[in-house]
């Protein structure tokens, strides 16, 4: 093997990918949680994992999925990465990642894939380990059973679009969608607030989980109840339910212009710790 060299990685691979992703249990936890669950298998993964080697070690890796996520990647790691993306052409809806490596590179890339339809340069990446003295966690937010996913499906739906923008029922009618949210309630990491008609108040799932973090995503209050103290304490039960039955610590990413969600997630404890990018196509 070269000095310096990019290769797609192979099962074989997997302790040394796992190692790199252990560096930063927090910040690595979706693309770990998925390589614990798949492998390197490109197939069962659903893309390839990238490595950078230097001096014949694997120092780096960038995850090229339905998201381009550079991991503990190097400047010289990113600038391989990057022609290997150029050379492959754009096949994942977004970039995202640790804010240095992933303004990187999009700026290797930009050239050939913009313009993205957004860029959110500053996200910050928060983290909790403890529940809160001061705040009672909402006892009314509980797990979501599996016969009420079409309960919830409207405001995951309402959700994301409000978040990314576009629907997620488009392209493909939202099967792919439907079948994620579907999974999160069956594996007891959706939790909801329901009103008295059974509508959604209060939502969020812990997206990725591993034995050393887990990452809370898909926040939400309903329109109507926005502003009435729901969020913290719905986030202090579901933050319960992470620290005691998924993993020791629990993380969100967040955008820097939601300033409501910013401090309501420092009012239920999360401290931040870096920050994240996205580029959104």
């Amino acid at each position: 093997m070269t000095q310096t060299t990019s290769r797609v990685l192979e099962p074989s691979d997997l302790d040394a990918a796992l190692a790199i992703l252990d560096r930063d249990p927090v910040a690595n936890a979706f693309v770990t949680a998925r390589v614990q669950i798949a492998g390197l298998d490109p197939w069962r993964l659903g893309g390839e994992m990238w490595g950078w080697y230097e001096h014949g070690m694997l120092t780096s890796l960038c995850y090229a999925g339905a998201n381009l996520v550079p991991i503990c990647a190097t400047q010289r790691a990113v600038r391989a990465f990057a022609d290997r993306a150029r050379r492959a052409g754009r096949r994942c809806s977004s970039i995202v990642g640790p804010a240095g490596p992933t303004a990187q590179l999009w700026r290797l890339l930009e050239p050939g894939w913009g313009p993205a339809r957004e860029v959110r340069t500053h996200q910050p990446l928060m983290v909790a380990d403890r529940l809160p003295d001061d705040m009672a966690p909402d006892p009314y937010v509980r797990r979501v059973r599996k016969d009420e996913v079409e309960r919830i499906m409207p405001a995951c739906v309402a959700m994301f679009t409000e978040e990314v923008g576009i629907s997620p029922m488009a392209g493909d009618g939202g099967l792919l969608y439907q079948a994620r949210v579907a999974e999160l309630v069956g594996s007891g990491r959706s939790f909801a607030r329901f009103d008295a008609d059974g509508k959604v108040v209060f939502k969020a799932e812990i997206g990725a989980a591993t034995d050393r973090a887990c990452q809370i995503q898909g926040v939400w209050v309903a329109p109507e109840y926005r502003g009435k103290g729901l969020a913290a304490p719905g986030m202090a039960a579901v933050l319960r339910y992470a620290l005691t039955d998924v993993a020791p610590v629990a993380s969100l990413y967040v955008n820097d212009f939601n300033t409501a969600a910013r401090r309501t997630y420092l009012r239920v404890g999360f401290q931040e710790v870096g920050a994240f990018m996205s580029v959104l196509f």
